[in-house]
């Protein structure tokens, strides 16, 4: 018998943040946590700007000794989960540890690492190199320090399918609860890769903004002056129960899982197809899951990556699976204020939807001034918007045309 699965805690580390309330009420405000990159001398990148976290200690999240030789990414992993599970109040223990498992998605794992290994070895030969570089290189690191220090010895998993990774782990631990394999998921994305080769790399592709004058106006899906993405960072965490698990323990319920939607374009490396085919598929494959009509989705948190061509194939797409209900339905981009964070960015928009159920606010799209080519629909401009929301889909679409669609509901008994 399939299970309902609801949602019980949540954990953010973003650009905008450190912890939920921190990150949710500037989202609200619309504001952006866009900057100058501080980590690397950018002098001769075309790009200089991007989202990174502020302020974010590991010692506060993790012991002192692991907190001083993890990797970036591992400890906003660690960060955000530890805030979800306080959210959450779930306790793992020797009774049902075996019962609770981790699964996350990371795009490009211990980046910098990488490069600070190859520069060591390029220079000081092989015996310098450092006996973590690898444990700190792969992503499911992620769920591995998870797990050791939370003590979830339930399924453990990480996703890599870039800008959609985070989607997909909590779409396959959806799964896993809903299946009766485990009974909660500690799930959601991370990515840390705001590095030189990173920024190197997008750069050559002609994917990022180089609007460096005015870093909080990069971000700009669906407007008509959009340059590209900002590379943000960060983390989105989710703990997902059974309904029957939640409500044994008492525990806060901030949404249910509805449905979840995967697809491949089967294009092209790094381009979505002109008419966003795979994307509609995977819509339509997650409303499908959920046994509803497009026209019952109340809002929609785009993939909105603030590229010329992603905003404009997406809005296809929903147009092919919405209709003319396409121009009622709110949508905004997040990305606007957070940035890109890669394969981190399912989680932290995934914990964003959850909110909007919870609270009866949209966020908006920041610096949507003018709109793009085609880009016709309610991208709630601007300014956050109040609304009872009872269906809400999330979207992410990554390199490869690797697809993930998910839909929350409001918790009703």
């Amino acid at each position: 018998m399939e299970r309902r699965v609801v949602v019980t805690g949540l954990g953010l580390v973003t650009p905008l943040g450190i912890g939920v309330e921190e990150t949710w009420s500037a989202l609200i405000a619309g504001k952006s946590g866009i900057g100058e990159i501080t980590r690397f001398d950018t002098s001769e990148y075309g790009t200089k700007i991007a989202g990174e976290v502020k302020g974010f200690n590991a010692e506060e999240f993790m012991p002192k000794k692991e907190a001083k030789r993890t990797e970036t990414f591992i400890a906003y992993a660690v960060a955000a989960t530890k805030i979800a599970i306080e959210d959450s109040r779930l306790i793992i223990n020797g009774h049902n540890a075996h019962r609770v498992g981790v699964l996350t998605g990371c795009g490009l794992g211990g980046l910098n690492m990488l490069e600070v290994t190859a520069r060591t070895v390029d220079n000081l030969g092989p015996r310098k190199a450092s006996p973590f570089f690898i444990p700190l290189l792969i992503g499911n690191m992620a769920p591995g320090m998870i797990s050791i220090l939370f003590g979830a010895k339930g399924p453990n998993s990480s996703v890599a399918t870039a800008c959609a990774a985070g989607a997909h782990a909590i779409g396959d631990a959806y799964e896993l609860i809903k299946y009766g394999k485990a009974d909660a998921m500690i799930t959601g994305g991370v990515e840390s890769v705001i590095t030189r080769t990173c920024i190197a790399g997008f750069g050559a592709m002609k994917a990022l903004s180089t609007r460096n004058s005015d870093p909080q106006k990069a971000s700009r899906p669906f407007d008509k002056d959009r340059d590209g993405f900002v590379v943000g960072e960060g983390s989105g965490i989710l703990i997902l129960e059974s309904l029957e698990h939640a409500l044994e323990r008492g525990a806060k319920i901030y949404a249910e899982m509805a449905g979840y939607g995967m697809s491949g374009d089967g294009y092209h490396m790094t381009s979505p197809p002109p008419d966003g085919e795979g994307a509609s598929r995977c819509m339509q494959a997650a409303l499908d899951d959920a046994g509803l009509q497009a026209a019952q989705i109340d809002y929609i948190n785009a993939h909105g990556t603030s590229t010329p061509l992603n905003d404009l194939y997406e809005t296809r797409a929903i147009k092919t699976v919405f209709g003319e209900y396409a121009y009622k339905v709110p949508i905004s981009s997040t990305k606007s204020m957070t940035g890109h964070l890669l394969g981190g960015a399912g989680g932290v928009e995934t914990v964003f939807t959850a909110l909007v159920l919870q609270n009866g606010i949209m966020p908006p799209t920041i610096n949507f001034e003018n709109p793009g080519e085609e880009c016709d629909l309610d991208y709630i401009p601007n300014v956050a918007r109040k609304a009872e929301v009872t269906y809400a889909m999330t979207n992410s679409f990554g390199f490869g045309g690797t697809n993930a669609a998910l839909i929350l509901k409001k918790y009703r008994y």
